[in-house]
């Protein structure tokens, strides 16, 4: 099934946007780095515990139209428009 993103048009304004989530230890740092709207998938710089990673995850549109990717082993919900513009 796949999942459509094209109504998501102002990708850029994303770029290097960034979320934080509490995992019930620390802060995990999500900074994206990149979207392919062809593949419905996102890039993020994940910084957790003092470690940094690019991780590619899938595109998700959930019923009012928000994408989104999932996290961890809780598939902790990350919406895009959630995310700030870094300082």
């Amino acid at each position: 099934m796949k999942t459509n993103v094209s109504n998501f048009t102002e990708f850029r304004k994303y770029y290097l946007s960034e979320l934080e989530l509490y995992d019930g230890e620390a802060f995990i740092t999500f900074n994206i780095v990149g979207i392919d709207l062809d593949r419905n998938e996102v890039q993020v710089a994940v910084t957790n515990r003092g470690r940094i990673s690019v991780v590619t995850y899938d595109l998700l549109t959930d019923k009012d139209g928000r994408l989104y990717f999932e996290y961890g082993v809780m598939f902790e919900r990350a919406y895009l428009d959630d995310f700030e513009e870094a300082a």
